[in-house]
């Protein structure tokens, strides 16, 4: 059976690349352009986009109705939006490393309390207990917004980490670290782990996604961050100002296209990270090769 290397999988490829267009659009973005555009009352109101009839060159995506220029906002947005996902989806991550690493090897009462208590969480309508959450937080900012949706990125993880560990306890060089003296620990860091890595990887990746939008449904309901652009919070204003019947496509239609890619992307790198962990997908893709 052949490992697919990672610098051949072109799923894994692309979607990378799409992710780090996104991340680069926002590092190099504020060197070519202005972003303090993307404040309230900075551009005229309601441009189209540059190509458009009455479009400006000086704002190629057009302004919306509160004077904010949509490339500024995309710009500053769309990075917002991925630091939202990493910081909840790794909060998550180690939560559930910790959680299923040691339900997992220990097993017994505390395997059966970790399990029900992450079985009882996967059960909670987290959107509807979020939407509770944010609605009495007063000042909602971007690390904020990420603590409170990981609350409920870890019963996924740890269910994930809890059967690889199931698996792996019982393979023989476990067993010989075991009689070696080596603590759970050091069997949990420097076996388990490694060998669960592209797993974790793919893991993140989803809950990445997961986090993201869950985030941007926030917003959309006008209970993310007020004070700075986001992705989801431009879609709002778009919603409440009626932008879809006024036919100004250019206020919800980039930000949304946005999203598009880093969905795709990140879909693609979750993909790609599968096949090189899977074992039947290993097998499937060099077939057809």
């Amino acid at each position: 059976m052949t490992l697919i290397h990672p610098a051949t999988s072109p799923k894994l490829l692309i979607g990378a690349s799409m992710v780090i267009g996104v991340v680069l659009m926002g590092v190099i973005g504020p060197l070519c352009w202005d972003t303090t555009l993307a404040r309230v009352g900075t551009s005229p109101l309601n441009l189209p986009p540059a190509w458009m009839m009455g479009g400006d060159r000086a704002h190629p995506f057009g302004t919306e109705s509160n004077g904010r220029d949509i490339l500024a906002v995309v710009i500053t947005g769309a990075p917002r939006s991925l630091r939202v996902g990493l910081i909840a989806a790794g909060v998550g991550m180690l939560t559930g490393i910790l959680l299923g690493c040691t339900a997992g090897l220990f097993g017994g009462w505390v395997d059966n309390l970790i399990r029900t208590v992450t079985d009882a969480v996967l059960t909670i309508p987290s959107l509807a207990i979020l939407i509770v959450i944010s609605a009495y937080v007063r000042t909602v900012e971007i690390d904020t917004m990420a603590l409170i949706l990981s609350l409920f990125a870890w019963p996924a993880p740890t269910r994930l980490i809890r059967a690889q560990v199931l698996t792996l306890r019982e393979r023989g060089y476990i067993r010989m670290a075991r009689l070696s003296g080596a603590s759970s620990l050091a069997i949990i860091l420097t076996e388990m782990i490694p060998n669960m890595l592209p797993y974790l990887a793919s893991s993140l990746t989803g809950n990445i996604s997961g986090a993201i939008l869950a985030a941007t449904s926030l917003e959309a309901l006008g209970l993310g961050p007020t004070r700075i652009p986001t992705l989801g919070m431009t879609i709002f204003y778009a919603i409440r100002s009626s932008a879809i019947i006024r036919g100004m496509w250019w206020w919800w239609g980039f930000p949304i296209l946005v999203l598009i890619v880093i969905f795709t992307g990140l879909f693609l790198i979750a993909i790609g990270l599968d096949e090189i962990a899977n074992p039947r997908l290993r097998q499937a893709v060099t077939s057809d090769k």
